[in-house]
């Protein structure tokens, strides 16, 4: 007789793949039952503050984040909405190009200003990355992922310790964060993305400079 080993296949996902799928389907009730009740919460707290763990630790782990000494979370509130002009009286005593006060938006994401605003608060903490939490009508909630660069654990740790190095000081202020690339136009390639490479300004620079031979 012929003995296989062959056993059926049997798709198993998981305990982070089941929370994965489940953050897939917002609008399911029970998300929407616990994102309502959790938005509350958030709102009767200060608009940044250390949480004890991920509230989504799948998505946390895969944006780098490890249960261990030297990494921490913190929630950071972020008013929604476009930018109004700051002008008394809705106001310009200009030329009617600049007569615009609504309808203008902010150059940066919401999420890269929820980084900046937790790094202000932890000035000796670096950033590694952020995610979207919850939201309400006025606020968006997102939580990011600090790391300890003096922390032992993370200094000796070949996959992490390269954010020990003094060039990442504040890598959320200067875009080099997921969400900075996002809004330099860097997530993209191909011949879509060459004008956004190394960045707009260089590419407008390049194009509008004029460029002589030394000798002519």
């Amino acid at each position: 007789f012929f003995f296989s080993d062959a056993r059926p296949s049997v798709d198993t996902m998981g305990a982070y793949k089941y929370v994965e799928e489940l953050w897939k389907k917002k609008q399911s009730d029970v998300m929407r039952f616990l994102q309502r009740i959790r938005v509350w919460e958030y709102r009767q707290l200060p608009s940044i503050c250390r949480v004890t763990r991920p509230t989504r630790p799948d998505k946390a782990r895969r944006l780098g984040y490890k249960a261990k000494q030297g990494f921490c979370i913190y929630r950071a509130r972020v008013r929604r909405g476009g930018r109004k002009r700051p002008v008394a009286k809705g106001q310009v005593y200009g030329k009617p190009v600049h007569c615009g006060i609504t309808k203008l938006k902010f150059a940066r994401n919401l999420r890269s200003v929820a980084e900046e605003r937790a790094a202000r608060r932890c000035g000796a903490l670096r950033v590694l990355n952020s995610y979207w939490l919850n939201q309400d009508s006025v606020y968006k909630y997102y939580e990011v992922i600090m790391v300890d660069p003096m922390h032992k654990c993370v200094r000796n740790d070949p996959r992490i310790n390269w954010i020990c190095n003094p060039t990442h000081k504040h890598r959320e202020m200067r875009g080099l964060t997921s969400a900075g690339r996002k809004y330099r136009g860097l997530h993209g390639k191909g011949h879509n993305f060459t004008k956004s490479r190394p960045s707009k300004r260089a590419t407008w620079r390049n194009n509008n400079r004029l460029s002589y031979r030394r000798y002519r």
